[in-house]
């Protein structure tokens, strides 16, 4: 029996693999006859590198504002620093150069800079809620008209995603905002600039992408094509960081992992919705002030056990792709991680027991929470993957 799905496209138009990202960003802003140039990009970077400098060498006098200093999880105050750059130098375009939190950050600058949003509560118009039925709900808005060229130097996958993540300070909850036009115009995939970033970072955001392909595989409502790239990500990831572990010159091993990042979103951007590790892995973020890639480290394992109940068939796919078809997928993947050094507990990021209540709470605003396989409808619901995960 053929169950019937839908693949939803994003406007991205492009993707380089391999070039350096000063001679794409020149070429595709010359393809798209941007005059003003607004640079988001990473603190460290432009301070302890050239690579930023090689960027503004190459785009020249178009280059009119430069943002750097974005805080982790994107808080609502500092992107609205950085859109009021941007619109004061009446950019046509943002170029971001970073991690996720840059990527996110410059996402949300193009909506800022259409709906001409200034204020930290004007913000709540555009925000994705779940609402007191349990039901999710995306406002519909136009997409912007400055786009946005991103580079990423880490691997949460963020770049492909028309969906796009800030921080509210006043209630420390991570939010999303979606909308087609603001997945970027064009991504850059330069291994050699993600050699100056921290092995910690690089490892746990690409843990963070094998979570992507991880929920894809175990979700009840996927589809051959989206099971495929999963698959596919799962068995680059897998290799490619522990090569980089192994050698962090190791430029090809780094491009498979910037790859498999690229294809672990491709389920996600398709419509297959995540789980709970995703959803968990939000607020440990914005209420915990937990690293990205971390939030997967320390929940995808329990995770996987927690729903092996409902979609162990599926599971087993997931084994496969890690090339032990034999064993609990929840077993291999905390191998695979402890086996990259990160952290493997809730306790190891410093998240206590004390905050289990919270953590559960504040996870049922998250819309992820509602599509895990196995069914979690109240916040009592989370508190045994919160134990599993405590460590």
């Amino acid at each position: 029996m053929v169950s019937p799905s839908v693949f939803d496209l994003t406007a991205t138009e492009k993707v380089y693999m391999g070039e350096r990202a000063s001679v794409a960003i020149a070429q595709e802003a010359d393809r798209m006859g941007a005059q003003r140039v607004f640079l988001l990009v990473s603190s460290s970077l432009n301070a302890q590198t050239d690579e930023i400098d090689q960027i503004r060498k190459a785009l020249g006098s178009k280059v009119v504002a430069t943002y750097h200093g974005m805080p982790a999880h994107a808080p609502r105050a500092a992107v609205l620093e950085a859109a009021a750059i941007a619109r004061d130098a009446n950019a046509d375009l943002v170029v971001t150069v970073g991690g996720g939190s840059v990527t996110d950050a410059g996402k949300i600058v193009t909506i800022c800079l259409k709906h001409n949003i200034r204020e930290h509560d004007e913000m709540d118009n555009f925000r994705v809620y779940v609402n007191d039925e349990g039901e999710v709900i995306k406002p519909v808005f136009d997409g912007p008209d400055v786009r946005a060229i991103i580079c990423p130097t880490t691997l949460s996958g963020g770049e492909f995603n028309p969906l796009s993540g800030a921080t509210d300070e006043k209630v420390k909850l991570k939010q999303a905002y979606e909308t087609r036009l603001m997945a970027p115009v064009t991504v850059i995939l330069d291994p050699a600039l993600t050699v100056h970033t921290p092995e910690w970072l690089w490892l746990s955001t690409g843990v963070r992408s094998v979570d992507h392909a991880l929920e894809a595989l175990g979700s009840l409502q996927s589809n051959h094509f989206a099971d495929g790239m999963a698959a596919s990500a799962l068995e680059l990831l897998s290799e490619g960081l522990s090569r980089v572990k192994a050698d962090p010159s190791d430029l090809e091993a780094r491009l498979k992992c910037q790859v498999g990042a690229w294809q672990s979103m491709i389920p996600i951007v398709g419509g297959v919705q995540m789980g709970l590790s995703h959803a968990v892995g939000h607020v440990l973020g914005g209420s915990f002030d937990v690293p990205h890639g971390y939030c997967s480290c320390v929940m995808a394992p329990a995770v996987l056990a927690f729903n092996a109940s409902v979609n162990g068939d599926r599971q087993k796919r997931i084994s496969r792709a890690f090339g032990r078809p034999d064993e609990a997928a929840s077993v291999i993947v905390d191998e695979f991680i402890t086996s990259l050094g990160m952290p493997r507990s809730l306790a190891a990021v410093g998240v206590t027991e004390a905050d289990h209540a919270l953590v559960a709470e504040n996870t049922m605003h998250d819309f992820w929470a509602r599509t895990n396989p196995r069914t979690v409808e109240k916040a009592e619901d989370v508190l045994p993957v919160l134990k599993m995960a405590a460590g």
